[in-house]
């Protein structure tokens, strides 16, 4: 049976999330992150662009993917990211429930 993110409707992206880790040209791990996104049109000046389409992901996806770990519960989420450009670009998206938490906090996209 399929199902959706628990209080979906509360996600929230930290903004510092975008601008330092996924658009980030030196972050270690985020820059090859970084290198796709801008490559479809994401940059410093339309992080809003690229918030709302992750959070659009986890409010009308279906989780793939539940996994339990010692700070609270990771979902991850397939979904559709629309660019900065107009085009569709499959991203996986992961997600995370604190333990002592209610709202699903963002930890990372990448495409697939």
């Amino acid at each position: 049976m399929a199902m959706q993110l628990p209080n979906r409707e509360k996600a929230y992206i930290p903004i510092s999330k975008l601008k330092d880790y996924l658009l980030s040209e030196t972050h270690s791990v985020g820059k090859s992150k970084a290198k796709f996104l801008r490559s479809v049109g994401f940059n410093d000046t339309n992080t809003h662009l690229l918030k709302q389409g992750l959070i659009n992901i986890a409010h009308s996806q279906d989780i793939k993917e539940t996994i339990l770990s010692s700070h609270g519960v990771k979902y991850i989420i397939d979904g559709l990211l629309q660019t900065a450009a107009g085009e569709s670009v499959k991203m996986r998206t992961v997600w995370i429930i604190d333990r002592d938490q209610g709202c699903p906090r963002f930890v990372t996209a990448y495409p697939i």
